[in-house]
């Protein structure tokens, strides 16, 4: 299992320090993606998904943080992948996000050490096979939560992905909130 190590303690000091790099964070993909209002939407409402699955899994701080931070910029490849090749799906994410994450969190002051497991965080949040890590694992659900409302998922599909994907304890409870309607229909 991945266990994060960070430099900084969980201080008063330590909280402080990851709040403020998880607000910059926020705001320099909020700039990042300045004037597309609809990927500023989705890696908000990921963030708040991840963070409250988070909480309630009991996630330890610095484990949280790192949660926190790559449910930010997990999509940050998508921008990347529609200059170069004039579109995107999940295996161009993976591909273009590390490095554009890796700048940006350079740049906001993140620990190479939190750098390094966001950016793998992010070259894998569109594969499922082999999860590893609670964090991975509440990314994955965060961010099927939002994809499977916003892009008005059929009964069919929503009921497969609560099978297959959603294994944390929380994120079944959240999606079976979130969906029941469809969740209770056979």
């Amino acid at each position: 299992m991945y266990i994060v190590y960070l430099c900084c303690t969980m201080s008063k000091v330590g909280v402080n320090m990851m709040e403020d790099m998880i607000s910059t964070t926020k705001k320099k993909m909020i700039e990042y993606y300045a004037g597309d209002s609809r990927r500023i939407h989705h890696f908000l409402k990921v963030h708040s998904f991840a963070r409250l699955i988070g909480e309630m899994e009991s996630m330890p701080g610095e484990e949280l943080a790192v949660l926190e931070i790559a449910a930010l910029v997990h999509d940050i490849g998508i921008k990347n992948a529609e200059l170069k090749y004039g579109y995107n799906n999940g295996r161009l994410q993976e591909q273009e996000g590390p490095p554009e994450a890796r700048r940006l969190l350079r740049d906001v002051g993140v620990e190479s050490s939190v750098i390094d497991r966001v950016c793998y965080l992010v070259a894998h949040h569109h594969t499922y096979g082999s999860i590893e890590g609670l964090d991975y694992q509440i990314l994955v659900e965060a961010d099927f939560i939002v994809n499977l409302y916003d892009d008005k998922a059929d009964d069919d599909t929503v009921r497969k992905v609560y099978d297959r994907i959603f294994a944390t304890e929380s994120g079944r409870y959240l999606y079976r909130q979130i969906f029941c309607d469809i969740i209770t229909r056979s």
